[in-house]
């Protein structure tokens, strides 16, 4: 990939976290009568963002060659993980950020084994770090929001 291109995919990853940060900080400022509202679309934001994680991995194994069947098995059934974590987290709407934290980190780890061997660049690994970062910060702390303001339930 030339720098242009890695350019552009880190600055467009970092527009995808804004919606994280935006909401987080929403928590925190907005009138309780908002919370609610807020919480649950930092929720399915997390959902959408787990679930694009999984997908990834499918398009890097049928796009790999080369590849020896039961890795790309693995691949295949990782990708599938994260949409499963992610649809978990919507059975409780607290609890869902417990599951999406531990999703996140799951993923960050899992990924950096399997991008390795995709071939992936390190720079993309390194933003894959940073991003993941973000994304758990933001959820831990609209989770901290969700249960230290009061907020109408529904």
């Amino acid at each position: 990939m030339n720098n242009l291109n890695q350019t552009l995919a880190v600055r467009i990853g970092f527009v995808g976290l804004a919606p994280f940060i935006f909401l987080t900080l929403a928590c925190w400022i907005v009138h309780p009568d908002w919370l609610g509202s807020l919480i649950r679309a930092q929720l399915y934001y997390g959902i959408v963002i787990l679930s694009f994680l999984g997908g990834v991995h499918w398009g890097a194994t049928i796009m790999a060659r080369d590849r020896e069947q039961e890795e790309t098995k693995k691949a295949l059934i990782w990708g599938v993980i994260p949409i499963l974590i992610a649809w978990l987290s919507m059975s409780h709407m607290l609890l869902g950020f417990v599951v999406q934290v531990a999703g996140f980190i799951a993923a960050y780890k899992i990924d950096k084994r399997l991008y390795q061997s995709y071939g992936v660049p390190a720079w993309f690994i390194n933003l894959r770090l940073q991003m993941t970062c973000v994304v758990v910060g933001a959820q831990v702390f609209t989770f901290i929001a969700a249960n230290v303001r009061s907020y109408p339930a529904g």
